[in-house]
């Protein structure tokens, strides 16, 4: 453990904390460049009018004819799925023992929970991760480019686009239209991915009011700056950049004393750690998610 680093860390901290604005001058962080900002603000509309005329009815209609048991095993099905490119995505980035549990839990979900559509691996202290190839760009070190809107997709970038080619390619569904299989096996899959993009529109409904009200101000830099933080946060993994001072660090040592009762506060379930195995093998952080609750004062 390096002594020095924590103590340079604590002393940034408490003179933060301590300054007023009258001994302490601010200094405004570099902004990111936003090029295709006049292509992204378009895109963004149209993206919007195809949900509002499409997307949204379907997914009305999915969650009106099905029970939430019906939708959440849809989901646990199209999650297995994934699971084969995220363990392939854990290897390429040496976590070899993510990499394994997720293997892992793909074959136990596929057999012991019906192809998936149950979450069983999940009873076993095999949790979902996120690891995508544009992930696995980030890790060597390929730069994500400017923020860029895509048709049909949503917020992205260069790298992040280039990711989601690697990511077609580990899906096997989409192999029935390169390797043929005949009418039934193609509807079969165009099937398939209607549902798909239904039953993930029909889970962000609930999303979609926040963001409303979040962004009631400018909905287009809300959902930029959301979108590269997250994707930020996955990449590296939840660890901020060295020259970055996170105050809302949950696993920082001095959260405990300094957290203010009126400061947002991590939920605990957004990184897990599962404990030592008898094997000893390391732990893995669970960075599926990372969500931000904020309490009201006591």
């Amino acid at each position: 453990m390096n002594l020095r680093k924590i103590f340079t860390t604590v002393s940034v901290l408490m003179t933060v904390a301590c300054a007023t604005p009258a001994n302490i001058k601010k200094e405004a962080p570099p902004k990111k460049t936003d090029k295709f900002e006049s292509w992204n603000r378009q895109i963004l509309s149209f993206n919007e009018d195809v949900d509002d005329a499409i997307l949204k009815p379907m997914a009305k209609g999915y969650m009106s004819a099905t029970s939430t048991d019906v939708e959440k095993g849809v989901t646990n099905f199209f999650s297995n799925i994934e699971d084969i490119g995220v363990a392939v995505n854990d290897l390429l980035q040496f976590k070899i023992t993510q990499g394994s549990m997720d293997m892992s839990r793909f074959v136990v979900n596929t057999t012991a929970g019906g192809l998936g559509v149950f979450d069983v691996a999940q009873m076993i202290d095999l949790p979902k991760h996120n690891e995508d190839f544009g992930q696995t760009l980030g890790f060597w070190g390929v730069p994500s480019g400017d923020y860029l809107m895509l048709p049909f997709v949503g917020p992205s970038s260069p790298r992040e686009a280039v990711g989601m080619l690697g990511d077609a390619l580990l899906n096997p569904f989409n192999y029935t239209f390169i390797f043929g299989g005949g009418v039934a096996v193609s509807a079969a899959t165009t099937s398939l991915s209607v549902l798909d993009v239904t039953n993930t529109r029909a889970g962000l409904m609930a999303t979609e009011k926040m963001v409303n009200e979040a962004a009631a101000g400018d909905r287009y830099s809300f959902i930029k700056n959301a979108y590269q933080q997250r994707r930020d946060y996955l990449v590296h993994d939840g660890v901020s950049d060295e020259s970055e001072i996170d105050l809302l660090d949950e696993d920082a040592d001095f959260s405990s004393n300094s957290k203010s009762k009126a400061s947002p506060q991590l939920n605990n379930k957004s990184i897990q750690t599962l404990p030592r195995s008898s094997g000893g093998l390391p732990p893995v952080i669970n960075n599926s998610r990372h969500l931000l609750e904020l309490s009201a004062p006591k």
